[in-house]
């Protein structure tokens, strides 16, 4: 028939234009400063890292881990076949056949993406993401009828030209949606970017299991330190900016948004977006910033361009300066961006080159560079709490089998009772164990996440010259942030003083020394406790399970918060929030608190002092908060 060119030309035609607008997009990612990746190699692990690694995170939300599987994998399935059989014209049933069972499991699919849409969760943005159900279904029943006569179920020309020039008005709008928004901008353009995103993905460690969370160490010396435009990230960062779905996720979770703070980490990412692919943010269609007051922040002001200083109109700095680093965003984040990466390198730009950091921002640093410790203590005065442990002090025996990493709650009364009840049960477990004495200087953590690399590094590499002096096989603290440091980020420096030697947190090498029959302790008989996740022991390294089982091994049964494990709500702590102190509608460590309250525990036990310091911080009445180590110490039985 004179009509029968029309739907196999939009095909071809809107393949073409796809294409134009995937060496676009790519051009826009490109920008950005190089960074080696394996392609070939990150290609081939591409499909298993979405099947596997991106289903992992998808399947926590049951309903849209099955609708994507059939919506997504039925149009990839669909989209083949369509090619072969309506645009080279292949003669085969089979693959007609094929075709026909893809769309239908498409169909299913996008009626489960429009039950969804018809009351969408506010974390979901509207606008042109509302038209995406309809997108779908008028594809898959488009190519269905089109198919039929390829599957010798009704007989060729059937319907006419009538129906010929109706079903290509159709391919031309669900076609169009699918294709040249995937590459040209709009709500399918997460397909092509994220499948990308995973292929070369700025952490590979992360997939097959992986873990990866410590920073990347920020090149010193260069002309600009941090990232102050766009074309400052990796052309791979801006790439996984690229790939969000604007799911809202990473909102649901995050504490700041939650406290109404001004910060969004969706938005903050869709920003990133219009930074690097200019024009403004007026389309953006979610939840934008919370302005700190109960209010938002206006959607419209945030402006793009390659040259364009990030925050001198994209982004505000106390959106920047309001993140924990929790990473409760990039857990929950179903297309493994890391938002965090992106928020420090910024920061360091900020701190680094314009020496703006916030409140007591400035002040803390320069109490790190003067005393090696935020408060301004001083360094003569660590080992005072300790004036009655009878601790061994590394430079006076030269090797232990366990150093221990005090860090600085050396400093503070709270945290030395911390300090006092692990020593003690060290003593109770008869283990071989010394510390640095004045000889250890702060970790870093602070500095670094406030944006100071370069007081990070000088501290770090100090900390392992001191080490390298020394002889130990595990070093051990109470401090997860120090622990995360000295575990994940101190490796990067080239020293050699931590090669061999195990870094545990003290819940991790106290479960070991129970299992070991070392420690004997007494049933617990104090009422109802509850557990909180510290983040960075937690999500950052993954350890979950050891302090559930010491306090198991007490008689305790965990009565667990709504928000625990990987999704355990942050305490406010990290990331320096409590030195810049943005303002918000609320703390965090209220809402917190709130979620240990409403499990009825009369006790909160943490693994961090961090998190002590700001459980306690609530006004009371409320549960009393402990340090396992404390609890423990408190159930030692009595040796005679």
């Amino acid at each position: 028939m004179i009509f029968d060119w029309l739907p196999p030309t939009l095909i071809g035609v809107l393949l073409v234009l796809a294409g134009i607008g995937a060496v676009r997009r790519i051009n826009l990612w490109r920008a950005g400063q190089s960074e080696k990746v394996d392609i070939l190699a990150g290609l081939m692990a591409m499909p298993k890292r979405y099947l596997h690694d991106l289903h992992h995170v998808v399947e926590r939300d049951k309903y849209m881990s099955r609708t994507h599987v059939a919506t997504g994998g039925g149009f990839v399935l669909a989209m083949v076949l369509v090619v072969f059989v309506h645009l080279f014209g292949v003669k085969s049933e089979i693959l007609a056949w094929a075709l026909l069972a893809a769309l239908v499991i498409m169909f299913c699919g996008a009626l489960f993406v429009a039950k969804r849409r018809l009351n969408p969760p506010s974390r979901l943005s509207k606008g042109p993401w509302m038209r995406l159900p309809k997108s779908l279904l008028t594809f898959s029943i488009t190519f269905f009828v089109l198919t039929l006569p390829a599957a010798g179920i009704l007989p060729e020309g059937f319907g006419g030209w009538l129906l010929t020039v109706v079903l290509s008005v159709l391919i031309l709008m669900s076609l169009g949606e699918m294709l040249f928004g995937m590459t040209w901008g709009g709500p399918m353009k997460h397909a092509f970017a994220g499948a990308l995103h995973l292929a070369f993905h700025r952490r590979p460690e992360r997939f097959g299991g992986g873990r990866s969370t410590g920073l990347k160490p920020a090149v010193l010396g260069g002309d600009v330190h941090g990232v102050s435009k766009p074309t400052d990230f990796k052309w791979n960062q801006l790439l996984g900016f690229d790939a969000c779905v604007q799911c809202g996720r990473c909102e649901a979770v995050c504490p700041a948004f939650a406290a109404g703070q001004p910060l969004n980490p969706k938005k903050l990412i869709q920003d990133m977006v219009v930074g690097f692919a200019g024009g403004t943010d007026e389309k953006y269609a979610g939840s934008p910033y919370p302005d700190g007051s109960g209010g938002v922040q206006d959607v419209g002001n945030a402006v793009g361009g390659k040259d364009q200083i990030i925050t001198n109109g994209l982004i505000n700095p106390d959106t920047l300066w309001s993140c924990t680093t929790c990473r409760a965003c990039v857990e929950e984040c179903p297309m493994m961006i890391e938002h965090v990466d992106a928020i420090v390198d910024m920061r360091r730009f900020l701190t680094l080159e314009k020496g703006d950091t916030p409140n007591k921002g400035a002040q803390v640093l320069e109490n790190i560079i003067a005393t090696d410790n935020p408060n301004g203590y001083s360094p003569a005065s660590r080992t005072h709490w300790a004036a009655d442990q009878n601790l061994n002090v590394m430079k006076e025996v030269k090797q232990a089998d366990v150093l221990f990493w005090v860090s600085d709650g050396a400093f503070d009364m709270r945290s030395q009772r911390i300090l006092r009840s692990f020593v003690t049960l060290l003593k109770a477990a008869k283990v071989d164990v010394a510390i640095l004495g004045d000889e250890e200087r702060d970790s870093g953590d602070v500095a670094r996440r406030l944006g100071d690399d370069a007081t990070f590094q000088s501290l770090a590499k100090r900390n392992l010259a001191t080490m390298s002096q020394y002889r130990f096989n595990t070093i051990v603290t109470t401090d997860p942030h120090a622990f995360h440091c000295l575990k994940n980020e101190y490796g990067d420096f080239g020293s050699t003083a931590l090669d061999g030697v195990e870094v545990l947190h003290h819940t991790t090498f106290l479960n070991r020394l129970i299992k070991e029959g070392r420690l004997q302790l007494d049933a617990f008989s104090g009422g109802k406790v509850t557990y909180h996740d510290p983040c960075y022991l937690g999500r950052y390294n993954g350890e979950y399970d050891a302090p559930r089982e010491l306090l198991a091994s007490l008689g305790i049964e965990v009565a667990e918060m709504e928000r625990s494990g990987y999704r355990s709500r942050c305490c406010g702590g990290g990331g320096g929030v409590p030195i810049t102190d943005i303002p918000g509608e609320r703390r965090i460590a209220d809402m917190r608190m709130e979620d240990v309250i409403s499990t009825g525990a009369e006790m909160v036990a943490v693994g961090c002092q961090q998190c002590t310091a700001m459980l306690e911080g609530v006004v009371e009445p409320r549960p009393v908060v402990k340090d396992i180590a404390e609890i423990l110490a408190g159930q030692l039985k009595e040796m005679h």
